[in-house]
């Protein structure tokens, strides 16, 4: 009888296993994981194998679950879905979860060959009853566990990115603040250093808005809103907008003469809060009283904007962070 196979051979059944395991590229389990899940649901196995050859076959499943699965409660299905969530918690994706009921399905079989030892069809259909509620419980329960890893770890980084938006709003609004009383006391000009703070105060709100609704638009995975547009009107709203911050930073800004005839069938919000951040960083890194320039043109299919600025370079040691997200040099922490 097949229950009397696995009792005998248990050990070598999981061991061939762990070998299975072993042989994977990837992900790896870990033997308290492997150990938890393979050893238990042979035990289950047999216990429910043991019970269909008595009167009354059918309390096997309390054991291992009726056919088709279901919400009845098994003793599979607890430790079914104790595995998926251990292979959860541990990193592993859900083709490890299936893979590890396979192994022992497989292992079953080979052995029983080699040995030849003949399985029932009964008893055959049972295995299979039983892989199939312990492969479903253990799915049902790694897919919960990774979802609410993912709402969990979504919620934490909405936390941080408002954490930063009202930190940053909450300094610069303070600046404007103080900027304006100073002002309206009478006691220093709008055209003035506190005139000038007033202005870079003002741009950094405008920039760090700019920036929040584009990142809602990518983290919500909305569609671009590409729409026709002449190059040459949106070259002069950019200038536009960057010459007051070119101003607040004492550089030149100048803007190359744009074609009349070319058009961009482009995403207008997206494409202004990258031109944006692109001269933000100009202006901030350029050397003061110096020129950051913008031009935009043909070339070949494409249409090229190319901000150029006079920074010297970057500063020892820097190159090796230069391309890490969100990675920034100096007290200034604006741009991107």
């Amino acid at each position: 009888m097949l229950h009397e196979f696995l009792t005998t051979n248990k050990a070598d059944l999981v061991e061939r296993c762990r070998l299975k395991v072993a042989k994977r590229l990837a992900p790896k389990v870990a033997g308290k994981a492997l150990a938890h899940g393979i050893p238990r649901f042979l035990d289950q196995l047999i216990k429910t194998l043991q019970v269909e050859q008595t009167s009354e076959p059918m309390r096997s499943r309390r054991v291992s679950g009726p056919s088709g699965g279901g919400a009845a409660v098994s003793e599979i299905a607890a430790t079914a879905a104790l595995h998926g969530r251990e292979l959860s918690e541990q990193g592993f994706t859900v083709d490890q979860v299936v893979h590890d009921y396979g192994d022992l399905c497989q292992a079953i079989t080979d052995l029983a060959f080699e040995r030849g030892v003949p399985i029932e069809i009964d008893e055959f259909r049972t295995l299979n009853r039983c892989l199939d509620n312990g492969i479903a419980d253990a799915v049902t329960e790694y897919a919960f566990q990774r979802n609410s890893l993912v709402e969990s770890n979504s919620v934490k980084a909405l936390n941080e990115r408002l954490g930063f938006l009202a930190h940053e709003l909450r300094n610069l609004i303070h600046t404007v603040t103080l900027a304006v009383m100073a002002i309206k006391a009478g006691n220093v000009g709008a055209t003035g250093a506190t005139g000038a703070l007033l202005d870079r105060s003002l741009i950094g709100m405008r920039n760090l808005i700019d920036r929040s609704l584009a990142d809602v638009r990518i983290t919500a995975g909305m569609p671009p809103r590409a729409r026709l547009i002449s190059l040459a009107d949106f070259v002069a709203d950019v200038k536009i907008s960057a010459s007051l911050e070119a101003h607040a930073r004492q550089c030149e800004f100048t803007v190359g003469a744009v074609d009349a005839e070319l058009a961009l069938d482009v995403d207008r919000e997206m494409l202004f809060s990258a031109v944006g951040n692109l001269l933000q960083n100009a202006f901030k890194f350029t050397q003061r009283h110096t020129e950051v320039s913008l031009n935009a043109y043909a070339a070949a299919d494409r249409i090229r904007i190319d901000v150029e600025d006079h920074c010297g370079g970057l500063p020892q040691g820097a190159v090796e962070d230069v391309f890490l997200p969100f990675k920034q040099s100096g007290e200034d922490r604006s741009g991107l």
